[in-house]
């Protein structure tokens, strides 16, 4: 048999035994005899012998589950750069040029280097941040598809994509009851799993590994052809990301393939990557200060769809804000099934005229979030409630910053009771674990908490608590301890867990080093000082003199700071981006996620809002050529738009 067709019996072999041991250990049942299975393994384990190749899931071998204490970071032997990017067919032609491509999938999930020397796998470490990754070669042996051992004696490093599928994400969704425990997308689940301390959990997850980069293979010749690397890679036994070679002119054909595919395929991808055939053609025009040359990706332009609105749910939040949220005929968008899509405020739902049964069109912004696109019908009939669907109290529409939303005037409101209390104990807070929205509920309800320093005496109502359902002696003591955890904190979380309105951490950490974490000139700040603050401005202002001129509110954040530590937050090293305004959007890739970029730029003085308007400084985006609103909007006011190197850059940063 070929090599190849030798690797697809042995993985057709390997999935047969695995079936096979699993109905006869886990499910007490048989699905062939002792005689079939011998025969199989047999053959199996000939295969192996002959091919010296060990697949990851092969009855063969056994690996074993280990824990560690922490993923050690490595630096890259070659530093892995981003692609340079096209929503247009054209452009992508124009790159390709006289030239033979190999044009694949650009899968979503999380990149990974692996190392193998004398034929076994030595080493598999993430791409990090692009100069430094994790090593995780512990989770990469019980990937679904990698090969343990491959023929090639020498030592090969390569790079490929880690992903779980699309089935395979639903299925763990489903078997987790807590809904705001459900993983977003495959790329959050995959980005956790491949990234655990103990490979037990990693190997449920039915982690993949596709292969699309060789970086170096000793002493094999490749006729100076990607294509070859390819199929060499799959001789060894990896699976590799399908393929197609074009040219400038075959381009419209397989573009045409792959854009059918991704409709019905079961793995993540956000587009595709064109790279010369020509090995040494590519590696001689080097890279710019931000991409490769010798590739360049194209990204799939918004997926639209058309549905008809059904009705808008109110949503309450602990500010007393009551977001609409638009509920529409299910459709299918970027893999999955949406339903509803948040419409954020009073003025976006005028200005789409919408009303029940109309037209509208949806999308998923950078191919996450759902959106309204477009209203076609504009019926404009919908009615704005005057009440509250959580108290039933009056409800009013209000207007800042030429922003029309709607609010709850019912201080007492059970929504904005609980919501307050899950920001308090949310992790840019007080960073309280075993205290989600649900439990906070169940507390409130019983009369154990009614401010924050209550939480922190939650022992008295132990005997109580340890009886309730979903609560044991073991959790009430792992939130204590949490709660004890949470003690040593800082000024500025216990400002922003406050809940005070418009101010985020960033806010709070500005005015906590203008008044050198001292509380009491906090407290008895007046608004023109306060306003004066670089960032701040009169509406922040308004807010901190207003809630600190209650003497309610100062009676019950005295009571919390009873059990508080406040530990003085140093600054490292040079505040440069001090009165400076960023906005971030779409995927990172050089760090974990927006919110571990965020820490960065705060942590150089700088602040981080949601939304583009004239103060903000820098638009971060790494899809600089998108037409999404926060990037039109950005153009309108001539604010630069940032891909994260260009960030990564301006902060003085290795990208």
């Amino acid at each position: 048999m070929e090599t190849t067709e030798t690797i697809q019996r042995m993985k057709e072999l390997a999935e047969k035994l695995d079936k096979a041991a699993k109905a006869y250990y886990q499910q007490d049942r048989e699905i062939m005899t002792n005689l079939e299975y011998d025969a199989l393994y047999d053959e199996l384990q000939a295969l192996e012998e002959e091919t010296g190749i060990v697949l990851a899931n092969s009855p063969t071998v056994s690996v074993g589950y280990e824990a560690l204490e922490q993923l050690p970071k490595e630096e890259h032997e070659s530093p892995m750069l981003s692609l340079d990017k096209t929503k247009d067919r054209e452009v992508l032609r124009e790159f390709i040029g006289e030239h033979k491509c190999v044009l694949s999938w650009k899968l979503d999930g999380l990149t990974i280097v692996l190392t193998y020397e004398n034929g076994e796998l030595r080493k598999a470490v993430t791409r990090g941040n692009g100069v430094v990754g994790e090593v995780i070669t512990n989770n990469a042996r019980v990937f679904q598809n990698i090969p343990l051992k491959i023929a090639y004696q020498g030592r090969l490093v390569l790079r490929g994509e880690a992903i779980i599928t699309y089935s395979d994400f639903e299925h763990i969704n489903a078997s987790i009851e807590d809904v705001e425990a459900k993983y977003k997308n495959p790329r959050n689940l995959c980005s956790g799993s491949v990234r655990q301390l103990n490979n037990e959990i990693t190997a449920k997850r039915n982690v993949r590994f596709y292969a699309f980069g060789l970086v170096s293979a000793q002493e094999v010749d490749f006729h100076n052809s990607r294509e070859y690397q390819f199929e060499w890679l799959k001789r060894q036994g990896f699976d590799v990301v399908e393929y197609r070679t074009v040219t400038a002119e075959t381009l419209d054909s397989a573009m045409d393939y792959f854009s059918t595919a991704i409709t019905t395929n079961d793995f993540p991808s956000d587009g595709l990557v064109a790279l010369y055939d020509d090995i040494a053609y590519g590696d001689s025009l080097g890279r710019t200060a931000k991409f490769p040359r010798n590739a360049f990706a194209f990204k799939w332009a918004d997926e639209m769809r058309e549905t008809h609105l059904l009705e808008m749910e109110w949503s309450p939040s602990r500010t007393g804000l009551i977001n609409p949220v638009a509920i529409f005929e299910p459709v299918e968008l970027e893999g999955t099934t949406v339903s509803r899509a948040s419409v954020h405020n009073i003025s976006i739902l005028k200005e789409l005229g919408l009303g029940i049964g109309d037209t509208i069109k949806v999308y998923k912004a950078n191919m996450i979030i759902p959106q309204i696109a477009e209203n076609l019908t504009r019926s404009g009939n919908l009615e704005i409630p005057d009440t509250c669907p959580a108290c039933g109290g009056d409800a009013k529409i209000r207007r800042e910053n030429d922003v029309e939303s709607l609010y709850c005037l019912n201080p007492q409101c059970a929504a904005k009771k609980i919501k307050a209390f899950t920001l308090f104990a949310s992790r840019d807070a007080m960073n309280i674990d075993g205290l989600s929205e649900a439990t906070l509920e169940k507390f409130i309800a019983r009369g154990f908490i009614h401010d924050f320093g209550d939480i922190f005496e939650i022992e008295k109502h132990r005997d109580e608590i340890v009886t309730m359902e979903g609560f044991g002696e073991k959790s009430f003591v792992n939130l204590l301890e949490s709660l004890e955890k949470a003690k040593d904190t800082t000024l500025a979380k216990v400002i922003y867990s406050l809940g005070i309105s418009n101010i985020g951490l960033a806010n709070a950490k500005v005015i906590c080093r203008h008044f050198d974490n001292d509380l009491e000139k906090i407290r008895h700040a007046d608004e023109e000082e306060i306003s004066a603050i670089d960032g701040i401005g009169p509406v922040i202002a308004g807010k901190l003199v207003e809630y600190f001129a209650d003497p309610g509110n100062n009676e019950r954040l005295d009571h919390l700071l009873t059990y508080l530590h406040i530990e003085k937050e140093e600054q490292d090293g040079e505040q440069k981006f001090a009165g400076v305004n960023f906005v971030i959007t779409g995927s990172v890739e050089h760090f974990a996620n927006r919110g571990e970029m965020k820490e960065y730029i705060e942590s150089l003085g700088g602040k981080v809002t949601g939304s583009v308007t004239s103060k903000t400084n820098y638009l971060i985006n790494n899809d600089t050529t998108s037409n999404s609103s926060k990037n039109k909007k950005a153009k309108e006011l001539g604010i630069p738009i940032l891909s994260e190197e260009d960030f990564l850059k301006l902060s003085g940063r290795e990208a």
